[in-house]
C-alpha cells in the first residue's frame, strides 16, 4: 500500500493529537531532569506542523512545510533537531504525490540521521537519540512497524539507568539517574504514530 499526502496530513494531525494529550505527562518527566516544558515545546511544535502540511503537492514540499512550522513554534533545542529531522524525511521521501510502503521505515532512517546530525549526540548520553537511533538500525534491517517501535522503547527505557552526558540534564550527573530521558520518551510517541499510520 502507498504511503500518500493524505496519510501524512493524517499522521501529522494524530501527532499533534497525541502531543496534546501527553504534554502533562512529558512536563512533569522534563521536570525531574530538565526544565519541565518538553511536553509544551512538542505540542506546539506539532500543532503548527499540522497546521501546514495539508493541501500540498508532494511529500516532500509536506515535510518541509512541516519542518519550517516545527522551528518557528518551538525555541527550545526540540525545534531545530525535528525541523531537521522533517527536512532529511522530505529528501527521502522525494517530489512525489506517495511513496510505496515497503520504503517508508527508510523516513525513520532519514529522521534519526537528522537528529544525530544537527544534535550532536550519541548513543548513551541520555537523549532522543537512545530511541531514534536503535528505531533507525532496526528500520536499516528490514524490520517490521512493530519491531521498530519495540526497538525505540527499548532505547527508552535504557535511558533510565543513563547518567546524562548531554544538554541540560548532565548538570546533575548522578542525580539523573532512575529517570527516562523525556525526549526519548516523545520519540517513541511520534514513531508508534507513525507505526499506526504505516504498519
Amino acid at each position: 500500500m502507498d504511503f500518500t499526502t493524505q496519510n501524512l496530513t493524517d499522521l501529522f494531525a494524530n501527532l499533534a493529537a497525541r502531543m496534546a494529550g501527553e504534554r502533562d505527562a512529558l512536563c512533569a518527566l522534563d521536570g525531574l531532569i530538565g526544565d519541565a516544558d518538553h511536553g509544551i515545546a512538542m505540542e506546539q511544535g506539532m500543532q503548527a506542523a499540522a497546521a501546514a502540511v495539508p493541501n500540498l503537492a508532494t511529500l516532500q514540499d509536506q515535510f518541509n512545510a512541516a519542518a519550517k512550522a516545527f522551528l518557528n513554534a518551538v525555541g527550545a533545542s526540540s525545534g531545530p533537531l525535528y525541523a531537521t529531522a522533517f527536512m532529511r524525511a522530505a529528501k527521502t521521501a522525494g517530489p512525489r504525490a506517495a511513496m510505496p510502503g515497503a520504503e517508508t521505515p527508510s523516513l525513520i532512517t532519514a529522521m534519526a540521521e537528522g537528529i544525530a546530525h544537527r544534535g550532536k549526540a550519541e548513543p548513551g548520553q541520555k537523549t532522543m537519540i537512545d530511541a531514534w537511533h536503535p528505531a533507525s538500525e532496526a528500520a536499516k534491517s528490514g524490520a517490521t512497524w512493530p519491531e521498530i517501535l519495540r526497538a525505540a522503547q527499548s532505547g527508552a527505557n535504557a535511558t533510565a539507568q543513563m547518567q546524562a552526558s548531554l544538554g541540560r540534564a548532565a548538570r546533575l550527573g548522578e542525580r539523573s539517574l532512575g529517570h527516562k530521558d523525556p525526549g526519548a520518551v516523545s520519540a517513541c510517541m511520534i514513531i508508534e504514530e507513525f507505526a499506526k499510520v504505516l504498519s
